[in-house]
């Protein structure tokens, strides 16, 4: 399996702590069965700026590092760029990075409010013949009122990132029950950890897995933890389920504009 959605790089963001956090980190990943992890440091600007080349750094030498310690996880750079209208310009410059190198870029929106240029962004994204990955769409305030947003991004040619933890109440009932809906009504295409902190996401893996698996099945989860994450790291193209549009029940629209 493939991480594809981490904060492990000590001191860039929220993330990680110390060297020895990261390593930590590394080593639950490890043990909840993953052979690679994707670093992917959140770039926020005027908040989250550690650029491009310091991150390689940081990547080259945990990597070193691991061999020392006959540690054979790998570990990939990416980013989880914050939406800004300037995100061609950060990948240009080196300031923000796509994932591994490749045409594939996870980004996420803030969480209470929907862009006013989304479309605009994520259609100079394809322009530029990237691939847009939104991250945890099932978190976001706005598409758990109304998840027609996503349905209509992945059409116009965006693929969805879920967290591992959405689907075990981590980020609340709303995203559990959005997240669900997900993934029966082929909406994600990659799962993530969004980690950042020991002993907190890794150990609950197996789970979290058995869950899933009893939603999609054990091919599809195959290609929700490995298959699709492959060939990202590959930059090869993906060939996605057609999504099912679907409502939400009187219930679930009750729980989703009225609850806490």
């Amino acid at each position: 399996m493939i991480d594809f959605h981490s904060h492990i790089l000590p001191n860039i963001d929220d993330g990680s702590r110390s060297i020895e956090e990261t390593f930590n980190l590394i080593k639950e990943a490890e043990r909840a069965g993953f052979e690679s992890v994707v670093s992917t440091s959140h770039y926020m600007e005027n908040y989250y700026e550690t650029d491009v080349p310091e991150r390689e750094v940081w990547v080259k030498a945990i990597l070193e590092n691991l061999k020392t310690k006959n540690i054979n996880t790998n570990l990939y750079l990416g980013n989880e760029i914050y939406f800004s209208e300037n995100i061609i310009n950060l990948l240009e410059k080196r300031k923000a990075s796509t994932i591994n190198d490749t045409s594939y870029v996870l980004f996420e929106l803030p969480m209470n409010s929907e862009p006013m240029n989304l479309y605009d962004i994520v259609y100079e994204m394809l322009q530029y013949k990237l691939v847009p990955i939104l991250a945890h769409p099932e978190r976001y305030s706005y598409v758990q009122k109304d998840p027609d947003l996503i349905y209509d991004l992945i059409e116009k040619g965006v693929l969805m990132q879920a967290n591992y933890g959405s689907i075990i109440g981590q980020y609340g009932e709303k995203a559990q029950i959005i997240v669900e809906k997900f993934l029966e009504n082929n909406m994600i295409h990659f799962l993530g950890s969004d980690v950042h902190r020991p002993n907190t996401i890794y150990p609950k893996i197996p789970r979290i897995l058995e869950q899933i698996a009893d939603i999609v099945g054990e091919e599809k989860l195959e290609e929700l933890t490995t298959t699709n994450p492959k060939l990202v790291l590959n930059n090869k193209k993906i060939d996605i389920d057609e999504p099912f549009d679907f409502k939400l029940t009187l219930k679930e629209k009750f729980i989703m504009n009225f609850k806490r």
